[in-house]
């Protein structure tokens, strides 16, 4: 019941098909400001929710080293499940709950919400219709307005699990391939006190794809003119670009000239309504009976990638990644 567990709060009142019944956390304070906004009663432990028959689905917005315990009690109680990522801090159990999952035919959704901004949604349409031809190079510039609260940082499984898991996942996406090689270089530039807990602030990832494509990843934690991502997609046949805090459209370009795609005239939302636009997807697939996708097993992909990750970063060399 957090900073995110409030966003997520908000948007499932606002949805037409849901309605907050329950909230559980450790800190009632927590829980309390929640419902005394948006209403629903706190729950005293986990197992209120597993056992109550009028709770549909389960929406997991607590600390990493959590989630596979509060997964594990959905699973058994057969319950949809919307989940942050990453699955858990140790690789081990999440690989063990994706299994339990599966065994089960329990559906769970991984919150990679970047995959519902109409313009990423814009490039990757472009790329499987062949616009870019071959995919070469992917380049992803992304850094956040601050920095989290220590508190945070100390359970969060370190910045390449925490943060850069997102576009691991939006470059197998995008790409339609697993990368089968990892090097990542990072420093702690920002705050020091994340380098006396042992992670980063600042990191370059490459990735090299099976098709010989090659990925990059520059990723922050803090700016100081607000959030700050931007997107290019080089191919055999032009380039999608785009840069949110320039342009309100996305760039296509090749030899016949550029191409302007206008999604939407703001383009802040990228922050704020990709959470609304992914709960809405997790919400029509339940609903619908359809697939949940982004999936646990696409969550324990972007894992695998975000462990190689920290290897290379502690041994400074680059890693194979085997799935």
């Amino acid at each position: 019941a957090g900073r995110v567990g409030l966003v997520h709060a908000e948007n499932i009142v606002n949805h037409p098909d849901a309605e907050l019944i329950c909230v559980f956390d450790t800190n009632q304070d927590a829980s309390l400001k929640i419902t005394k906004k948006f209403g629903g009663i706190i729950a005293q432990n986990p197992d209120h929710i597993w056992d109550s028959d009028e709770i549909d689905a389960v929406l997991i917005a607590s600390s990493t080293h959590t989630h596979v315990e509060l997964l594990r009690g959905a699973i058994k109680s057969r319950k949809a499940t919307f989940c942050e990522k990453p699955i858990d801090i140790d690789l081990k159990k999440a690989k063990e709950i994706e299994e339990e999952a599966n065994l089960k035919d329990v559906p769970i959704f991984m919150a990679f919400r970047r995959r519902f901004v109409p313009e990423i949604q814009m490039i990757h349409q472009k790329i499987h219709q062949g616009s870019l031809g071959q995919v070469e190079v992917v380049h992803i510039i992304a850094r956040d307005f601050q920095p989290p609260p220590i508190s945070y940082v100390n359970v969060s499984g370190g910045f390449l699990r925490d943060k850069t898991i997102h576009y691991f996942d939006l470059v197998c996406w995008l790409t339609g391939e697993s990368p089968i090689e990892v090097y990542a270089k990072g420093s702690c530039l920002i705050d020091r006190s994340i380098g006396r807990a042992g992670d980063v602030d600042t990191v370059v990832v490459v990735l090299k794809m099976p098709s010989g494509a090659l990925c990059q990843i520059q990723n922050s934690r803090r700016t100081n003119y607000g959030i700050d991502e931007r997107y290019e997609v080089f191919g055999s046949l032009g380039m999608l670009q785009w840069n949110p805090l320039q342009e309100k459209t996305l760039s296509h370009i090749n030899n016949t000239g550029i191409i302007l795609n206008r999604v939407k005239e703001n383009s802040k939302y990228i922050f704020q309504d990709s959470f609304a636009a992914e709960l809405d997807e997790f919400i029509n697939c339940v609903n619908a009976g359809n697939l949940l996708e982004p999936s646990l097993k696409d969550g324990l992909r972007a894992q695998i990638i975000a462990d190689a990750a920290t290897e290379s970063l502690k041994s400074n060399q680059p890693v194979n990644i085997y799935y």
